[in-house]
């Protein structure tokens, strides 16, 4: 089953962090992805710019509106992903738990009901 696994970021939190920790905690990424890759479980993982960088466009009587700037005001926001292909929803959750930045960030998890091409 594929599961993505959402890094819902609060700034806020990650700038308590003493610079110290977040470096240590970036450290852990590279391995930590390599680990998930020698696995077979990594599909894919993307992380995204700041809602600042955001650009919406709606449909209103046909024609595209686009404006700048994040949909809704939040503290927190998507800020990139993981995508796994593992045996079952608890390996995902222990997966999401390994995330270097876990005990800062929320990770959201939701099974892959459909992906381009591919029945998930």
């Amino acid at each position: 089953m594929k599961y993505m696994i959402m890094i819902t970021m609060n700034p806020t939190a990650w700038d308590a962090l003493p610079e110290e920790e977040r470096d240590e905690v970036v450290a852990r990424i590279d391995p930590f992805m390599k680990k998930l890759t020698e696995s077979g479980e990594l599909l894919g993982t993307q992380a995204l710019a700041e809602p600042k960088e955001s650009t919406v466009v709606r449909v209103r009587d046909g024609v595209p509106v686009v404006t700048d700037g994040p949909f809704a005001e939040s503290k927190e926001y998507l800020a990139g992903f993981y995508l796994v292909e593992c045996d079952s929803k608890e390996r995902a959750i222990e997966i999401a738990g390994q995330i270097p930045d876990a005990h800062v960030n929320a990770m959201e998890i939701r099974p892959v009901v459909f992906s381009s091409g591919d029945n998930a």
